[in-house]
């Protein structure tokens, strides 16, 4: 980047705003999956107004443009492929707003996910999504990438919790999209073509989200099966007796075996698959569903048990908090993905990944959210031994299992740059082409995260 480009920048955000240091460089070059090339410059925006004068100067000097939050997306949406500047908003952090009336709370992007979950609950308030993140996501990443969690089941991702945005095209305009109303439906939906669109689209600069009345009663249950086609199978049975849970969890024996020493209770030969179940709602409604939940997985000759209290409940849910961490030490390394397939199809999938490993020679492990079908797959490999590209193919076999099986690649980390090369496995010439022209009218010159979702 030119000097009167740096000098540029320098005006509009401040020296405090922009730097070239080595360290911040690299500090943000990577996701909490990918690391990438160093950006050229970071930029701390503090407004809107100073977001669009950086998207103005880009199109005028034609440098790439690259949001970032918390840096813990799983896709490398946020790596500058091309170059130029890491666009840092997490120093606009303020809740601008929150009314316990219209339960609503406006947002600025860098704002953390946890941040909002407590100032909702402070008021009464619920704020449901729940990615495994939260405690160092932004709201703007979620947004970004349509982030998921274990609520998804009974709440929907993030994107079912978004009202309006005030958003920063890749030209610079600053637009408005949605409503502060529950219902709206005045002309196209751009709020939710904006959440999902990994940053390739515009820069969220605010949101409003909805909010909705704080659960006053919850309970946990868990259920250990000896195989995960009986765990599948209670899923079933659970969501057959028309209650839905609030998160409906699994693990496959590899998981299970990883965190076993996290478990409040110690585990019998035999046990190869693990449910943990949260119903929330009222007092009265909560003990009737955790009854039946108990008695379902009873019927499948679960090994069923219910948390005494908070205590109890937050154990069972730490150890499913560091199922991830734990696997990657099994090897040193993994690869993990994050898939989805219709509930029915669930074991197919898992007992598809295990003979993918057993033929190459590989341990996998599986875990997530039984109640929606997303698997986050698992190929564990030693970084020492093992060759990256036996890996790559493993991969790429249990995503075309997954298509196979009338399934999705990515149900909550996005596409960014590790999946792009598969998008044509999922989406034909006809989608890819009008997502491209989309783009297109929302950044024409291509300066904002170039590089990302579209196969190069």
């Amino acid at each position: 980047m030119e000097e009167k480009v740096i000098r540029e920048l320098r005006d509009l955000v401040g020296p405090e705003g922009i730097s070239l240091d080595e360290k911040d460089r690299e500090d943000h070059s990577y996701d909490s999956r990918v690391k990438g090339p160093w950006p050229e410059a970071v930029v701390w925006p503090r407004s809107t107004a100073e977001v669009a004068g950086i998207m103005k100067s880009a199109n005028r000097h034609g440098f790439a443009v690259t949001a970032r939050g918390g840096g813990s997306g799983l896709s490398g949406g946020s790596l500058t492929v091309r170059g130029g500047v890491l666009l840092a908003l997490d120093r606009m952090n303020r809740i601008l707003e929150l009314d316990p009336v219209d339960m609503v709370v406006r947002v600025e992007p860098g704002v953390l996910t946890c941040q909002v979950q407590k100032a909702a609950e402070e008021a009464g308030l619920f704020y449901p999504p729940d990615p495994a993140s939260r405690e160092i996501s932004t709201i703007a990443g979620n947004l970004a990438e349509n982030a998921g969690g274990i609520r998804a089941v009974k709440y929907g991702t993030t994107r079912d919790h978004v009202l309006g945005l005030t958003v920063v095209l890749g030209d610079g305009r600053t637009v408005r999209t949605g409503t502060r109303t529950v219902k709206g439906v005045v002309g196209y939906d751009l709020t939710r073509l904006m959440v999902g669109s990994e940053g390739t689209l515009g820069i969220i600069t605010e949101a409003t989200l909805k909010l909705i009345p704080l659960p006053r009663a919850e309970a946990t249950l868990v259920g250990i099966f000896q195989d995960l086609e009986t765990a599948a199978r209670a899923v079933n049975g659970i969501l057959g007796r028309g209650i839905l849970p609030v998160a409906l969890e699994f693990m496959d024996r590899t998981a299970l075996m990883c965190v076993a020493d996290e478990l409040p209770f110690a585990l019998e030969e035999g046990q190869g698959a693990f449910l943990l179940v949260e119903v929330d709602g009222s007092p009265a409604g909560v003990r009737e569903e955790a009854s039946v939940i108990a008695q379902v997985l009873g019927e499948f000759n679960g090994r069923v048990a219910e948390a005494a209290d908070q205590r109890e409940a937050k154990e069972l849910w730490a150890a499913r908090s560091v199922v991830s961490e734990n696997i990657k030490a099994v090897k040193g390394a993994k690869k993990a993905e994050d898939v989805v397939v219709p509930r029915s199809k669930l074991p197919d999938l898992v007992l598809g990944l295990e003979k993918i490993g057993r033929d190459m020679g590989l341990l996998t492990a599986a875990y997530g959210h039984a109640g929606d079908g997303n698997v986050h797959a698992n190929v564990l490999y030693d970084p020492e031994t093992d060759k990256l590209e036996k890996v790559e193919e493993a991969v790429a076999r249990l995503l075309r299992l997954t298509l196979d099986l009338g399934g999705t690649i990515s149900g909550e980390h996005g596409v960014g740059t590790t999946k792009a090369r598969f998008l044509p496995w999922e989406l034909g010439p006809e989608e890819i082409g009008l997502m491209k022209r989309i783009k297109d009218v929302f950044d024409p010159k291509g300066v904002l995260n170039p590089g990302k979702i579209f196969p190069q």
